[in-house]
């Protein structure tokens, strides 16, 4: 019997085994994702006789008979289905890869169900949002409404309004302008990298790799035949098939920022999923079984797997064969890819004035990305012989640089598109996918496509880098600090890609935020055999502060003194130089606004009020095994990456009137897409919802370094600003020649420009510039200096049950200084995903290897990423401020919400407890073993 999917009798019948979601896909429904192939996620939801399954694990035979709903039957020739309708007025999505899902499911409930989405929302999950936007947006609740249970005792939300800094105009600044794609995203046809219909890929191969099942070895030999004699391949690409040139899959503006320690496929494995062949075939199944046949036989080499044995003399050394200075490698001899050594004053001296000292070694954990669209890619070669690739990347003006680079091609001969990108947390800045596909479709000529499995992206992609910090800080009973001693071990694993610079980082805003004359700072990032880590959102940031901000509480515990009071004593102030590991500030960080001050208060003030309302509430009393505690922590970002981020970006009066907005930038629930639209908006005298923006295309514009660094609205969003300024002066001037009336007197409308008496519709404007050759096409440039600093302070109020280990978050707080934020609702969501992200970083996420070097947590069901039960309400406030350097006083915030949360956390079980935990994750059983060890639990 038929399938009938969407009210329409499918033609085509299942393969044996085939799974619905591969099944729906194959006849265009692309809307129905895959983001684990487990049924652990839920983005594949859809519906099956009204029934909502995780299609991934239904077998499509079953479907047989049965009538299938995705996304794209969910709304009605009537219009969109009332959730739909709710998910857009809420904007209950970021990246929207797994929106399709969360409203399939949430379509089936009634009010029993709505009224606990805890439970029966706890097989969707989300990266980006945090969860708040799809709870208002499953409950029907508006943009601006927050729920009277957000928490037992009502949150405070006094202070998540737009600042007062900027008056919002109407889709332009400071109003909450939706996204432009968000009903694309509710409908299931925003196109995501591999949401390419069969007819437009003709031919399309697809292609699995075989990977190291050791640490650390020698390929000896390779036996292509039984491979190649599996039905469906069509080609098996080894080391020697592909170049040598060695590179990096770390992609930044520069480079030479990180070494040259990589090749396509190399003779030498470091790693277990290190990636040893490729396999082409006509399906993913004919891929596999080839990839399975392939004959691999190895020559073993000793592995070290942890950076503290990986210095020791006599190692297993595992980048010997590399020249440090080609390769840009700091010692390869000794396993170090990059170090820095600095002392500012004496922190001798500075201990010896301390009445108070705080040793101790903190240590953080690997932590995956867990984007929930997994690394992705399609290359092919066009009739004109040029490469094209579409990928789910970042930077795919820098991919095109690195395809460029090691395939020895004509810049004009590549192509790079991302569609929109299902997530990405700095997991995407790398190049992991596309130049094996390009390997392959150079030399096939037809279109290749590779997606990485859940378990892939474990193994075989990138971690957040393990840092184990020595500390050691002293304080005098005046409140001041004295000394600041760091000796800093990072892991960078079997590759140095972001090595050096998340170490650096990691070393800079973290202790330039406080002012201290002694500081010294020892830092190595060093090799062993195990998964690469690479850029995760705070790029190194998040792992020092935990370590510093847990000092500094420490300090302020050993003096006597309240934590937020000793902050406020020792942080930097305007004025102040913001100095970590060299002498003098960098010469292009300025405090182009500040309101460092400002979180502080607002946080201090939020945890007052809530600790007030749950008293009020009658909430106060857990019972005698319940402790409770406040802790915070804050944190400071530079709003760009050094040593330049470019953008170029191109606006443009279209003949219909409305403005097209050309940019480089990649979308991928980061904003930027929003925000490029209202700042043009903002200039051109008109909304954002006449403006079309177009991006992440390497034919669109001339370059842009990419979307990280939280540069999509500083960097990008000022080139936009400065072409939309150019471009309403250009207007002005053919609206002027045709009136008559003085420039200065010509003002921009929305769709018009009035002059005097007379307003002057776009369409005219139009008509007229070509008649005299004026180009209504402006161009604008930023380089991303100079640079700003932002900043994000985070409170919490917990209670531990003495008894279990048990931690209850009864308030979550976060004030931001992001400048004048362009859209509050959107930079709000950036906030409360960073705030969720970083709660599973800080409780339960790990990345397990085991002492092979095999990770041992290659699914999501053994990797928890926070669930909705998981994640609290935050509060979000923002500090008032203007910053001279950002486009119309806007700052970045889209990493360092992450950033100060695992500290402040730790800082109130410390509070609550009187145990100091180091070392992340701080899951409950290592709650429960220490109250235990310090006798607080009844035996």
């Amino acid at each position: 019997m038929a399938i009938e999917i969407n009210g329409a009798a499918s033609q085509a019948t299942p393969r044996p085994g085939q799974c619905l979601r591969t099944f729906l896909r194959e006849q265009g429904n692309f809307g129905v994702k895959k983001g684990c192939d487990g049924g652990d996620c839920g983005a594949c939801t859809v519906h099956v006789d009204g029934t909502p399954v995780h299609s991934c694990i239904y077998p499509a035979v079953r479907a047989e008979g049965k009538a299938v709903t995705t996304i794209e039957g969910l709304a009605t020739a009537d219009g969109l289905h009332p959730v739909q309708e709710q998910f857009l007025e809420a904007q209950g999505f970021q990246c929207g890869f797994c929106t399709a899902g969360m409203m399939m499911t949430a379509a089936t409930f009634d009010d029993e169900q709505r009224a606990n989405l805890p439970r029966n929302l706890k097989g969707n999950l989300c990266r980006c949002t945090g969860y708040r936007s799809i709870a208002d947006a499953v409950c029907g609740h508006g943009p601006d409404a927050h729920g009277p249970d957000a928490h037992d005792a009502g949150a405070d939300v006094s202070g998540a309004q737009s600042p007062a800094a900027v008056e919002p105009k109407s889709g332009q600044l400071g109003d909450n302008v939706p996204a432009p794609a968000g009903p694309a995203v509710v409908t299931g046809t925003a196109r995501y990298a591999l949401d390419v219909p069969a007819d437009q890929l003709p031919g399309l191969l697809h292609l699995k790799l075989v990977r190291s099942p050791h640490p650390h070895a020698r390929i000896v030999s390779i036996n292509k035949a039984p491979a190649l004699a599996v039905p469906g391949v069509v080609a098996v690409f080894t080391h020697e098939d592909a170049p040598q040139q060695l590179f990096s899959t770390a992609q930044h503006e520069h480079y030479t920022d990180d070494p040259d320690d990589t090749r396509v496929l190399d003779n030498v494995v470091r790693f277990i999923g290190q990636r040893v062949a490729a396999v082409v075939a006509e399906s993913v199944g004919a891929a596999e079984a080839g990839a399975r046949a392939l004959e691999v036989e190895y020559e073993l080499l000793d592995a070290v797997f942890t950076p503290q044995e990986a210095i020791l003399p006599g190692a297993p050394v595992i980048h010997g064969d590399k020249d440090a200075v080609a390769t840009r490698i700091a010692r390869p001899l000794d396993n170090v890819v990059a170090e820095v050594h600095a002392e500012l004053g004496s922190v001798e001296e500075g201990f010896a004035a301390a009445d108070f000292v705080h040793e101790h070694t903190y240590r953080t954990q690997r932590v995956q990305h867990v984007a929930m669209e997994t690394h992705s890619a399609i290359a092919w070669v066009d009739d004109d012989g040029r490469l094209m690739v579409r990928s789910s990347s970042q930077v795919p003006f820098l991919v095109k640089r690195t395809l460029v680079r090691l395939f020895d091609l004509p810049e004009e001969s590549v192509r790079v598109v991302a569609g929109r990108v299902g997530g990405g947390f700095g997991g995407k800045q790398e190049v992991l996918t596309e130049d094996l596909v390009a390997l392959a479709a150079l030399a096939l000529k037809r279109p290749v496509q590779l997606e990485f499995t859940r378990t892939e992206q474990f193994m075989a992609t990138t971690t957040r880098h393990p840092f184990t910090i020595k500390l050691k800080a002293g304080a005098n009973r005046d409140g001041y600090l004295t000394a600041l001693q760091l000796d800093v071990i990072t892991n960078t694993g079997a590759y140095g890609n972001h090595a050096p610079g998340v170490m650096f980082h990691g070393c800079g805003e973290s202790l330039a935020v406080y002012k201290c004359v002694n500081k010294k700072v020892d830092a190595q990032a060093v090799y062993t055999n195990t998964v690469p880590a690479g850029a995760f959102r705070g790029y190194g940031l998040s792992q020092m502060i935990f370590a510093i901000e847990s000092a500094i509480d420490e300090l302020a515990v050993g003096i006597g003194m309240d934590p937020l009071d000793f902050r406020l004593k020792n942080m930097v102030r305007p004025g102040d130089h913001m100095l970590s590991t060299t002498p003098e500030p960098e010469e292009d960080v300025h405090y182009g606004s500040y309101g460092l001050d400002q979180c502080v208060s607002l946080v201090r003030d939020a945890l007052d009020r809530g600790k007030e309302r749950y008293r009020a509430a009658g909430l106060d009393d857990l019972g005698p095994e319940w402790v409770t505690g406040e802790g915070a922590a804050l944190s400071m970002i530079d709003t760009v990456p050094p040593r330049g981020h470019f953008a170029h970006t191109r606006v443009s009066l279209e003949a219909d009137g409305r403005f097209a907005v050309d940019v480089g930038t990649a979308e991928f629930g980061n904003g930027t897409t929003t925000v490029h639209a209202q700042l043009a908006a903002t200039a051109l005298g008109t909304s954002a919802y006449a403006i079309q923006v177009r991006q992440s295309d390497t034919d669109l514009v001339e370059h842009d370094t990419g979307a990280f660094g939280s540069a999509g609205t500083v960097v990008a969003g000022k080139a936009t600003l400065a072409a939309a300024l150019e471009l309403a002066t250009r207007i002005q001037t053919v609206a002027a020649s045709l009136t008559g009336v003085p420039l200065a007197d010509c003002r921009l409308v929305d769709g018009a420009v009035e002059c005097g008496d007379r307003s002057v519709p776009m369409k005219e404007i139009y008509d007229a510039a070509r008649l005299q050759g004026v180009r209504l096409a402006t161009d604008g440039n930023w380089g991303g200096t100079p640079r700003s600093v932002a900043f994000n302070v985070h409170g919490f109020r917990v209670a531990v049950n003495t008894g279990t280990g048990e931690l209850r978050i009864l308030q979550s707080v976060q004030a931001a200084d992001a400048g004048v934020v362009v859209n509050p609702r959107q930079c709000r969501g950036q906030i409360e995903g960073g705030i969720a992200q970083a709660l599973g970083a800080t409780l339960y996420e790990e990345v397990k290897v085991d002492d092979s070097g095999h990770v041992t947590t290659d699914i999501l069901r053994q990797y928890h990423i926070p669930s909705f039960a998981d994640v609290p309400r935050s509060e979000v406030y923002f500090a008032k401020t203007n910053d001279s350097t950002g486009p119309l006083g806007a700052k970045s915030m889209s990493e360092s919400p992450f950033n100060p949360v695992a500290p402040a956390l730790a800082n109130a079980i410390r509070n609550a407890t009187g145990v100091r935990f180091g070392e992340l994750p701080i899951a409950r059983d290592k709650i429960y073993l220490a109250l235990r060890d310090r006798t607080l639990v009844p035996n």
